[in-house]
């Protein structure tokens, strides 16, 4: 029907917040735009990872390669990687990959004199941008020392050296896995559970507690005082149909309805440290856009085809 809206208004109301993890509710939308925006978190929120390693001096025990891997999959700190740009683009270097507007620059240089184990860690790389370094895990307390040297690169021995030069550059979790923001990132259905109260009556204390204990989750409980039972954590729910079966076996089918809300959605977002977690869901969202943004204009594109025929492909360089 012509005239009519099918625009939607989705709404985020964040349950919980840390430096690494967020999460959110998402409602009023459809899994369609959930899972888009699960995708673009895991794969093409960009930031930044060591992309070249030229070995000068290596060694220890383990090969160039096998160090150039371990060097890549260090997370770095990529705040002004959206304000990046992307090597191949990259008009200052030709796309090269070795400027100040496309990559950072890295080196390392360890060598161990003593007879005790050196290990080289990722706070031995030393980083050309005091905004892009290696992500630090350490405790704030101190608490945890073994925790305080950083991600070990390589051990070294009496004698072993390892010098080297790094190049850090912009990337995308879809082009090599060393380039995803984002540990976990998963999203539910809410739940929408309702108990059949006059059905629970005919139960016996026994036969709710049975009931209850069917469930993996601590979905259900028993309220002490009234003897009810009651939802004391819907989000539990892990939509295995225990406690559906457990009520068929007792001869009370449709002790419980069970249903997902389809336009409402729990999100969990752990980041790998290279960005916060809240960034990362915001940058997620501008990368969203932006592909809407384009689809929206190749369809702008194919109606001024329609209109013009081969002048509007002309125009365009077709």
């Amino acid at each position: 029907m012509e005239g009519v809206s099918y625009q939607r208004f989705p709404k985020v109301k964040i349950r919980e917040l840390k430096g690494d993890y967020v999460k959110f509710e998402l409602r009023d939308t459809d899994a369609s735009i959930a899972n888009a925006l699960r995708r673009v978190m895991i794969a093409e929120v960009p930031t930044i990872a060591i992309d070249l390693v030229e070995i000068e001096v290596n060694s220890s025990v383990l090969n160039d390669e096998f160090i150039a891997h371990r060097l890549g999959l260090i997370p770095l700190t990529s705040e002004r990687a959206m304000s990046m740009r992307f090597s191949r683009d990259c008009d200052a270097c030709d796309g090269d990959g070795q400027c100040e507007y496309c990559s950072v620059e890295f080196h390392l240089r360890a060598k161990c004199i003593s007879d005790q184990t050196l290990d080289v860690t990722s706070k031995d790389l030393y980083s050309s941008d005091h905004t892009v370094v290696p992500v630090d895990f350490s405790d704030p307390a101190g608490y945890d020392s073994s925790e305080q040297k950083g991600i070990i690169i390589v051990k070294l021995r009496r004698g072993q050296e390892l010098r080297l030069r790094a190049i850090a550059r912009k990337g995308i979790g879809k082009d090599h896995a060393k380039w995803s923001p984002a540990a976990t990132v998963t999203f539910m259905y809410e739940p929408d559970i309702h108990i059949n109260e006059d059905l629970m009556e005919t139960l016996t204390l026994e036969e709710k507690q049975s009931w209850v204990e069917s469930s993996p989750t601590k979905v259900f409980d028993i309220d002490p005082v009234t003897q009810q039972v009651v939802v004391v954590d819907p989000e539990a729910y892990t939509y295995d149909d225990e406690v559906i079966k457990k009520a068929e076996a007792m001869g009370k089918p449709g002790l419980v309805d069970i249903r997902a809300k389809e336009d409402s959605f729990i999100f969990t977002v752990e980041s790998t440290g290279a960005i916060k977690a809240s960034q990362l869901v915001l940058n997620a969202i501008e990368v969203l856009k932006q592909k809407l943004d384009a689809v929206r204009l190749s369809e702008d594109t194919v109606e001024a085809d329609d209109q013009f025929g081969e002048l509007g492909a002309h125009m365009r360089g077709g």
